[in-house]
Formats: structure tokens, C-alpha cells, sequence
């Protein structure tokens, strides 16, 4: 393949809470950014995301009013696909789903040139299936973003069986450019922080399901036992029980072992509307 291209305009599709935080650390590092999202009310949930986050930095001190200000002047919102074509860096960040994410990488092959680099932010979906929706899977790269992204410095490069080191370059100059430390990975569900954790995840809700301990106490015994800065249920309720579900159900696909099968207190949990922090309702109550 060609050089890959320096990464100087950056387009993500989908506009939810990892999508408008990928744009806002992009554009907080001084890029353009263009959000894409399929219509007006998904735009302007996405707007309002990004506006209550930067009113957030504000308060900590980590940007004054006019820095807030140009950060919105660099993030232009769409439901117009073929704005992303101007991007060097097309990132993929609609929900945990395979085949919508399929469909995404396939929509975005149809308008961007072949110069441009496609990265996936699946927490689990191997990138080599989801690269050859794309005419040129050697242009693909996984970049898994945590949650919530201005925050978190960390994102996991992984590496398909097709993609270059030039795009590995690429990416990783990208995610460096804007503040955060980056590991890498090969191409396995879950790749490295997911595979760790998930399991941990997966036994406290275990744990609570056999009432062998409150939820409290669970929380509270890892917290204060192991030093962990939240406990385990209150991770799954910020992280999303049906993130965390999709999780589980792509890595018990590939590995066949018992430590990634969800339990089904989170099946009916996630039947039940009962997502977490965003539904208001998890583990615990959120006002």
C-alpha cells in the first residue's frame, strides 16, 4: 500500500456517548472533526453530550470559556454520509452490535477514498471480519476508546491480519496526538483490557446473583481490598450492562469458556431496560 496519510481531519460515525467523546479529544488537540449520525434527534442528543461535557472541563479548570469555544467551532454534526470522505481517519463508533457494525464499515467504504484509514472502536468484534466489509481491509485498524473518553488515557490498537504497520503508525500517532497512551494487541475478542476484566465482572454479578453478598459489600471489599477506584457492579452499571452483555456474547463465541458466558441475572437485567448509569436503573438507582 501507499504511506498512509498524516491524520490532520478526523470523521466518526455515530454520535453517541464514545463517538462525541472521540470528536471531543480530537478536537480539544486542535483537529476538525466531523460527527455523522443517521438524523436530527440523534445530532442533537449528540450536540448536547458535547456541550454538558465541555461545560464539565470548564468547571474542572481543564478549559477556559474561548478554548471550550473552539472546540465547538471544530466539531461539525451530519447526517450527510458523504462529509466524511474529506477525513483522514474514518472511526467507527456506533453500538456493540455485529451486523450494524457490518453495515457501518460497509457505508463507509462506499464514499471515502482509498487513501483514507477506517478504525473500528469495538470493545470485542474481531477487526479482520469487520475490515473485509471494506475494499481495502489492509487500511483497517482497531482503536478501542474508554469511557468517558476526555478522561480516559488509554486506547488499545488492534492489529487485523491484514492491516499494515503504516496504518498501525498511523493510528497510534493519531491517538498520541491527542493525549493518550497507547497499547497494542492482536486481533483476539476482547483483546487485552476486556479479556481481563470482563471475567472479574462476569463473577461479581455471579456473586450477587447466588446472594452469597450484598452489592454493597462486593463493591465496598474490592474498593477497599484491592485498592480498585469503584467496585465491580458500579463498573458494570458505568460501562452499560448491554455493552457489557454484547461483550460477553463475542467472547464466549470465540472462546468457548465458561468465564465469559453471561449470567442470566444480566440477560433479564438487559431485557428489562435495566442498563445502568444511562438508564437510571442497574445494580443501583441513579437520580
Amino acid at each position: 500500500m501507499n504511506r498512509a496519510p498524516d491524520i490532520d481531519r478526523v470523521a466518526v460515525v455515530g454520535g453517541g456517548l464514545m463517538g462525541t467523546g472521540i470528536a471531543e479529544s480530537a478536537a480539544v488537540a486542535g483537529l476538525p472533526v466531523i460527527v455523522r449520525d443517521v438524523d436530527e434527534p440523534s445530532i442533537e442528543h449528540a450536540r448536547a453530550r458535547i456541550e454538558s461535557s465541555l461545560a464539565r472541563a470548564v468547571r474542572a479548570g481543564k478549559l477556559d470559556g474561548a478554548a471550550a469555544d473552539d472546540v465547538r467551532a471544530r466539531i461539525e454534526l451530519t447526517t450527510e454520509l458523504h462529509t466524511i470522505a474529506q477525513a483522514d481517519l474514518v472511526i467507527e463508533a456506533v453500538p456493540e452490535q455485529r451486523d450494524l457494525k457490518l453495515a457501518v464499515m460497509s457505508a463507509i467504504d462506499s464514499v471515502i477514498p482509498d487513501r483514507a484509514i477506517v478504525a473500528s472502536n469495538t470493545s470485542s468484534i474481531p477487526i479482520t471480519e469487520l475490515a473485509h466489509a471494506l475494499r481495502l481491509p489492509d487500511r483497517v485498524v482497531g482503536m478501542h476508546f474508554f469511557s468517558p473518553v476526555p478522561m480516559m488515557a488509554l486506547v488499545e490498537i488492534v492489529v487485523g491480519l491484514d492491516t499494515t504497520p503504516e496504518t498501525v503508525h498511523a493510528a497510534r500517532s493519531f491517538a498520541e496526538r491527542i493525549g493518550k497512551n497507547v497499547i497494542e494487541t492482536k486481533d483476539r475478542s476482547g483483546f487485552i483490557v476486556n479479556r481481563l476484566l470482563v471475567p472479574y465482572l462476569m463473577s461479581a454479578v455471579r456473586m450477587y446473583e447466588d446472594g452469597f453478598a450484598t452489592r454493597e459489600d462486593i463493591d465496598t471489599g474490592m474498593r477497599l481490598g484491592c485498592g480498585h477506584p469503584v467496585g465491580p457492579l458500579t463498573l458494570c452499571d458505568l460501562v452499560g450492562l448491554d455493552v457489557l452483555y454484547a461483550v460477553c456474547d463475542s467472547l464466549y463465541d470465540e472462546f468457548k469458556r465458561d468465564e465469559f458466558a453471561p449470567p442470566p441475572l444480566l440477560r433479564r437485567m438487559v431485557a428489562s431496560g435495566r442498563l445502568g448509569r444511562k438508564s437510571g436503573r442497574g445494580f443501583y438507582r441513579y437520580d
